[in-house]
Formats: structure tokens, sequence, C-alpha cells
């Protein structure tokens, strides 16, 4: 589905992806871990076209698509989520999902034919709420985005990923400030999504994303240290020395962290 080779990209000095070759197949969901600064947001960046690799070449479904714009990737199919839920709040819950749909259907010509027609075209009604019920924000079409939970602006922004009909997922850290509770929710609803859509995930909840993923790398200083199966990959040592300092353990599975 997405492939790097010998990727890399340099900030001035700081080298913050270090040739890293990574590849997802498609259906599977794929998860990838690691301290802070390791470069797991800066790889996603490059995958989406955020940022252009300083060396090295990304491939989407065997394209070489390494000097296309982010916009174009979206085009192809390349959607992703950010770390800090991006969603209008001055907007209601439908008029956010509108701005997506329209946006991704043959309707769109301007943001006046939104702002007039949105909420007008019963197509564009019917999707918005088909697309709401799927995250389970049906009945709270109405809300002002301001008023919504945490984790409710999560699913939203899921949402309208969704409705821009990615062919690859890619969600940075989905949990991150959420309760408890709210992980839960959005784990069954990424759980909805494996079997139509292949899916990569940033997270550094351990315990949660284990479950949910068919591989885990790990990526430390710029580097992929590790790829494999889930619990191979935690009972690593080079995995367990970087995360938890352990030497000479016997490995356990470790809980989140």
């Amino acid at each position: 589905m997405i492939e790097t080779q010998g990727v890399g990209i340099r900030f001035g000095a700081f080298v913050a992806v270090r040739d890293v070759d990574y590849r997802v197949t498609k259906g599977e969901t794929a998860g990838i871990i690691g301290p802070n600064g390791a470069g797991k947001s800066t790889l996603f960046n490059l995958l989406t076209g955020m940022h252009k690799p300083t060396w090295g070449s990304v491939r989407f479904q065997g394209e070489d698509v390494t000097s296309l714009s982010a916009e174009n990737r979206v085009a192809r199919g390349i959607i992703r989520t950010f770390q800090l839920v991006s969603v209008f709040d001055s907007l209601s819950v439908f008029e956010n999902m509108a701005i997506a749909v329209v946006r991704a259907g043959s309707e769109y010509r301007s943001w006046w034919h939104f702002l007039v027609g949105a909420s007008r075209s019963e197509s564009i009604s019917g999707r918005v709420d088909q697309s709401l019920s799927r995250v389970g924000l049906g009945e709270k079409s109405g809300t002002n985005v301001a008023e919504l939970s945490y984790g409710d602006k999560r699913k939203l922004e899921i949402g309208m990923a969704l409705s821009l009909e990615p062919t690859l997922l890619l969600l940075d850290e989905p949990f991150a400030g959420l309760s408890d509770v709210e992980i839960t929710e959005v784990v069954a609803l990424i759980r909805t999504l494996q079997e139509d859509l292949t899916i990569v995930i940033i997270e550094h909840k351990i315990s949660r994303i284990v479950e949910l993923v068919d591989r885990l790398s790990v990526m430390h200083e710029g580097h992929l240290i590790a790829d494999g199966l889930p619990n191979d990959v935690l009972c690593d040592p080079t995995v367990r020395r970087v995360y938890w300092g352990e030497r000479d353990q016997v490995c356990e599975k470790p809980e989140g962290v």
C-alpha cells in the first residue's frame, strides 16, 4: 500500500528521520511507537506529503509520490488525523462534517456554495447524517463543537477523515488526552474500520495499541529499531532498553506508558 525506501529528513543540522525503510500492506493495521522525539510524527509527515524528504523516496500503491503535495496525496486516498484534534469549534457538528463531505464530493465548487447550499441539499445532508452515525455522533448533529467532550471531538475528526474516502488512514495519537472510557469508544470505532481500510496508528498508550494492530514498529532517534508481531517487538532487548531501561530481564508484556 505504502512504502518508504531509505527515507530521511534534515532540519538544519538535526536529522529527524534517518534512512527508514517502512512498508504497510493492504488491509493491515500497523502501529508505530517510540519515545518522544523519536521521529514518529515526522515519518507521518513524510508519508502524507506535509514534508518532502531530504533523501529517499515514498511509494503509494506502486507509484512514486515523493514529489507530490499533501493535497495530491489526499486526492489519492492518503488521509491523516493529528495529535491535537483539528475541528472547527465555532461550527456545529453537522457543519464540520459537511465541510469534509462537500469537499470530497462532486458538489464542491466554493465556500459560498457550501455556506448557502450544504444544509439544503438532501444528498449532502444524507451523507453527513450517515457519516455522523458511523462515528456515533448522529444525535449530536446540531451541537456546537465547542460543547463536545474531547473524545467526541476526536470521533468527529476521524469521521471527517473518513468522509474524504481514504484508502490509507493514518491516525496520529488518537487516544491522546482521552479518558479511559473515551479511549474504549475510539478503540471500538477503529475496530469497525479495520475490515475496509488500511490503517497506521502512532500511539504512546502501548497496552491499547497492542490489542489493535497486526504489526508493531518502534522508532528511536529517527531510526526504525524494531518491526514485527507486537508481543515479539515488545520483548526485543533493544526496545526494552530504549523504553524501560531494562537489561537482561525476563520479558513480560509491558503495561502502557
